[in-house]
C-alpha cells in the first residue's frame, strides 16, 4: 500500500520482517515509556517482538515507511468468539515516530490491517483499547469508524519468569 501524507513524501505499509525487530522492540519501549510511564526491559521487549515474528499464530506486525525508515508499527493478535463464529483481531503495540505524527501513518497502518481483516472470512472485527484520558488517539479511532463499546479492561498481571 503506497499513499500520499501531508507533502510530497510517500508512505508504504508492509508486513514487518525479522530484520525489523530492534526497531519495533525500540518502539515498544519507548510506547510504554509514553503512555504508562513503563521502564521496559529492552532484551524482554526484543524476545518478545521476535516471538511474534517467529510465530505468526501469536500475532503479525504491520510497519509504515517514509523514505525507507520505518516510522510506526501496528500489531494484530487473535482473539476466538463463539458468539460470532469467527476471530476479533486485535489492534496493539501501535507507535508513530513523533516526527512522523499527524502525517497519516497510523491511518495507513489502520486501512491496510482493516483491509486485511475484511479480506479474511474468519475475521468478524477489528478491535483495540485505548486509554481512558487519550482524547485525540479516541477521535482518531472515531473518526476511522471504530465505535466506543460497553466494556471496560481488567487485568491480573502474573510475573512469569521465561
Amino acid at each position: 500500500m503506497t499513499a500520499q501524507p501531508r507533502g510530497t513524501t510517500a508512505l508504504s505499509v508492509r508486513a514487518a520482517l525479522p530484520a525489523d525487530a530492534a526497531t519495533l522492540a525500540r518502539f515498544n519501549v519507548a510506547l510504554a515509556e509514553e503512555t504508562e510511564a513503563l521502564a521496559l526491559s529492552p532484551e524482554t521487549v526484543l524476545a518478545g517482538v521476535e516471538a511474534v515474528l517467529e510465530d505468526p499464530a501469536k500475532g503479525l506486525y504491520w510497519v509504515a515507511e517514509i523514505e525507507g525508515t520505518v516510522v510506526g508499527q501496528l500489531m494484530l493478535t487473535y482473539e476466538w468468539s463463539d458468539w460470532r463464529n469467527g476471530f476479533f483481531w486485535w489492534i496493539q503495540s501501535v507507535y508513530v515516530e513523533p516526527s512522523s505524527r499527524r502525517r497519516g501513518v497510523f491511518k495507513a497502518l489502520f486501512e491496510k490491517a482493516s483491509q486485511q481483516a475484511a479480506d479474511e472470512p474468519m475475521v468478524c472485527g477489528l478491535r483495540l483499547y485505548v486509554a481512558q484520558d487519550n482524547d485525540r488517539a479516541q477521535q482518531t479511532y472515531s473518526d476511522l469508524g471504530m465505535q466506543r463499546v460497553e466494556y471496560q479492561v481488567f487485568e491480573l498481571s502474573l510475573e512469569k519468569k521465561i
